[in-house]
């Protein structure tokens, strides 16, 4: 059964009280943590000096007022399971305050999302890139390699990863300027300099990590979900025509570390409970410490839409993060199995989102054919990669039986190279 909220929901909201992801947000000078109900944000400092949060270890003190969420996820998952159900408490109708005490918290605590600024949701301590999308690693190989054997050798044996950039994850909204390096046209001897060519988005999904772990230790398959806070929509931005370059032989470099996006809400595992879902049978099997049961896999509907200045946005991939080859799972206990420590704000990116369909894949990569076809966009302009003054948007939802869980939207808007 749904619950009913006394806080307003526009139909097909993201934000249902069944939602409650968490973000910072600014506004008047101030920044403060905050959840998000319907079109609302609630300031969680505020109902913390209402007196609302009295329940033994609810030691928020300073925590609710702090720049990034980082010291509260690392209370753990008791605590964030206890304030989601205070939440959902405060906010229902069923447990609803006396109107007094409404009208405080309306006036004190709840603002219109419009008129607050949402910043970077976390400190990103370490930054982990996977390549978990069959369908996308198929396509690559099939462009770059052997149409015939796409895969490389270990790709169904292990969650191939890479180590990126986290200084330069920016938030929703965000400028970033084409990159500029080296590249190797076609049919050139010598390489060439200058702003890249084939500028690309990559749509993925991102955990951030909740609990961290010594030199040495390693987690569990079957236990990783404990150490993993929530969701973000996120954009790994590439410079195609520099990577095709650079990447031989440690893989992605100036192509990549340029700039990321993240969505400013995280959406808890508790959340998406119920958009739980097999994946994809894993053929060979996998060795032992990467086995997992039950359902790891989530139904989540992605979407890409191109738009271009001030010009209408354009659909351009439709996909599912329930694609994924290999789970957070896996992801999380292969990244550590060798003794690799982690701390909590650490955030791992699931890799391209490919699906089977060609109108589901994940990249301009793929969905031009590595740029051999086109793609028209709602006001008949052309794209074969992304151009200056692009704002790429990717949104993100869950659903189920009437229920709604979304991420809002993950914005970047690509500014002319500053060399």
């Amino acid at each position: 059964m749904m619950i009913k909220s006394w806080v307003s929901i526009p139909e097909e909201s993201d934000f249902p009280i069944e939602n409650l992801p968490y973000g910072i947000a600014r506004a008047g000078g101030n920044t403060f943590a905050v959840t998000r109900i319907g079109d609302t944000v609630a300031d969680l400092s505020k109902l913390y000096a209402l007196g609302l949060f009295s329940e033994p270890g609810f030691d928020f003190e300073d925590v609710f007022t702090q720049p990034v969420l980082n010291d509260f996820i690392s209370m753990g998952q008791d605590v964030h399971r206890k304030l989601r159900k205070r939440l959902q408490e405060i906010f229902s109708t069923e447990h609803a305050p006396d109107n007094n005490l409404k009208r405080m918290i309306e006036s004190i605590a709840l603002k219109p999302a419009g008129e607050v600024e949402m910043l970077m949701p976390v400190k990103v301590t370490d930054y982990t890139d996977f390549y978990s999308s069959i369908e996308h690693a198929t396509n690559v190989g099939r462009m770059f390699r052997d149409p015939a054997n796409a895969l490389l050798p270990n790709w169904k044996h292990l969650p191939v990863g890479y180590h990126g950039r986290a200084s330069s994850i920016v938030v929703s909204g965000a400028g970033i300027h084409r990159p500029v390096g080296q590249a190797m046209p076609a049919g050139a001897e010598t390489p060439v300099f200058g702003p890249s060519k084939m500028l690309d988005f990559e749509l993925e999904m991102a955990f951030v990590v909740g609990r961290g772990t010594e030199l040495g230790e390693s987690v569990k398959a079957k236990e990783a979900e404990n150490y993993i806070f929530g969701f973000l929509l996120f954009n790994d931005l590439s410079a195609r025509d520099i990577q095709s370059w650079e990447y031989v032989p440690l893989g992605p470099f100036l192509s990549k570390n340029f700039g990321s996006v993240v969505s400013p809400w995280i959406v808890t595992l508790d959340a998406l409970e119920p958009f739980r879902v097999a994946g994809p049978v894993q053929d060979p099997e996998v060795l032992p410490y990467l086995q997992t049961e039950g359902l790891r896999n989530f139904d989540i509907n992605l979407e890409v839409f191109i738009q271009p200045g001030e010009g209408r946005e354009s659909l351009v991939c439709r996909s599912n993060f329930r694609h994924m080859y290999w789970n957070i799972c896996q992801q999380l206990a292969h990244h550590t199995v060798n003794g690799c420590n982690i701390t909590t704000g650490d955030l791992y990116a699931s890799g391209t989102i490919s699906g089977p369909e060609p109108g589901s894949y994940g990249s301009m990569l793929e969905l031009t054919w590595r740029g051999t076809k086109s793609l028209k966009l709602a006001d008949g302009e052309e794209r074969k990669f992304i151009d200056d003054g692009d704002a790429v948007i990717m949104r993100g939802y869950a659903a189920k039986n009437g229920l709604r869980i979304g991420f809002g939207e993950c914005r970047v808007n690509i500014l002319p190279a500053k060399f």
